[in-house]
């Protein structure tokens, strides 16, 4: 099991920036793949931004191209999320994902609010 904790969310001004960090312990051997997703009310979870654990290879939606930078620190087990030039359409709660290979997102963090006031 891989267990994921995110930190780093809270309220912004538009064009302001924040920095989401999110913790794995546990088998992180095991993991191939970390992603950010993120969540408005009354929408769909989707996908932020993604990043290969080993060779650091990541992809954007295009929404954030440009803005947001995901990436991680392997020693300390950690991926970030780089947020600048926050809109107020970026208000969500961000979630930390990981997998393993071959398999979809098995692993979840809690979650951290992201409010982006205009």
């Amino acid at each position: 099991q891989v267990q994921l904790v995110e930190s780093g969310g809270g309220l912004v001004q538009a064009g302001g920036s924040l920095r989401l960090s999110c913790v794995a312990s546990g088998r992180t051997f095991s993991i191939y793949n970390m992603a950010w997703f993120r969540q408005a009310p009354g929408k769909e979870r989707e996908s932020v931004a993604t990043i290969r654990w080993s060779g650091g290879f990541t992809v954007y939606a295009d929404s954030v191209k440009g803005r947001f930078t995901i990436s991680r620190d392997n020693a300390k087990n950690t991926v970030y999320l780089q947020m600048n030039s926050l809109k107020p359409e970026d208000t969500a709660v961000y979630y930390c994902a990981g997998r393993t290979a071959g398999q979809g997102y098995d692993y979840w963090g809690q979650g951290t609010q992201v409010t982006v006031s205009s």
